[in-house]
């Protein structure tokens, strides 16, 4: 039953009608708890409350669906606005963002001018960008275009995902460049011929790079809400002599607040990825894919 509910709900969050829809219908039945709003103002509002009680912000402006490139123009345009704003109102913030809202799909040259506008801009602020990773099939490409933007950017990282073949070959590739990166698990759906199927060894490939990286000597966001990953990431850096100032914890907006309210009273540094914008139905049905137990709180919320 949880698989069935997984795939239907990855399913949905690709189907353009279903998003259409939840535009129509806006922020109700329970997306309010995992995305901050619709406009900048209301994710500037929410970063601040976060910054209020010592948890700083990564600002996601949502946006999967890019047909054209007057709309991947409009996407980096609310990306650089979304950053001007951090600038203007003084919150504790960084961007992150997804290439195909900046036009990946229609040209990568395209999508490389935005990064490039986008980036311009953060350097200007003294702020930082990082670039989500997608799909197995925009692996290569996003990894590629990171390769080209830090020859002229040192603030931009990238997002690596466990749950694939290649990604301990990736960190191995990556070192070379000082990235910076979100190390995570996977949320997509992919084919056992490029991901591994069963949860213990995605676990298992995790704590390998989440290691690996923190080795190597690099900025490491470790993002997960899973007590286990993170009790053995605490454990890691501790016998290694890791400071503190080397890694950060990362968790999505609305899930976990207790956990993450605990790990700052513990010292730790822990940064909440807040998206906001009116595309916001792929990103939520993957938050219900992910744990089903989001799907209870969306239920309750319908029936109330």
């Amino acid at each position: 039953m949880e698989l069935m509910m997984r795939n239907m709900f990855q399913s949905l969050g690709k189907s353009r009608t279903a998003n259409r829809l939840a535009k129509r219908y806006g922020l109700r039945f329970g997306a309010a708890r995992f995305v901050a709003g619709e406009t900048i103002q209301q994710s500037i509002e929410a970063v601040r409350g976060l910054n209020q009680d010592g948890r700083i912000a990564t600002l996601d402006h949502l946006g999967e669906f890019v047909f054209s490139e007057a709309e991947a123009v409009e996407s980096a345009d609310m990306c650089i606005q979304t950053l001007d704003a951090i600038a203007q109102a003084g919150v504790t913030s960084n961007l992150s963002l997804k290439m195909t809202s900046l036009g990946l799909d229609i040209s990568r040259e395209l999508c490389v001018s935005n990064m490039r506008r986008i980036l311009d801009r953060a350097r200007m602020h003294g702020n930082f960008v990082r670039i989500d990773m997608e799909d197995y099939a925009h692996c290569q490409v996003s990894l590629d275009i990171y390769r080209e933007l830090r020859k002229d950017y040192d603030n931009v990282g990238i997002v690596i995902q466990a749950y694939l073949f290649r990604t301990m070959q990736d960190i191995d590739d990556l070192h070379e460049l000082g990235a910076n990166l979100r190390l995570v698990k996977g949320a997509y759906k992919e084919s056992p011929q490029v991901a591994f199927p069963e949860k213990s060894a995605v676990d298992e490939n995790y704590k390998k790079i989440i290691q690996k990286h923190l080795l190597n000597g690099h900025y490491t966001a470790i993002a997960s809400h899973d007590e286990a990953i993170i009790n053995f990431t605490k454990h890691f850096v501790k016998a290694n002599g890791i400071s503190g100032d080397q890694f950060e914890f990362q968790m999505l907006y609305g899930i976990c607040e207790d956990l993450q309210k605990q790990l700052v009273k513990e010292g730790y540094r822990v940064r909440i990825y807040v998206p906001y914008g009116v595309d916001w139905f792929g990103y939520f049905m993957r938050r219900l894919a992910e744990r089903p137990a989001n799907v209870w709180f969306v239920l309750k919320n319908m029936f109330k």
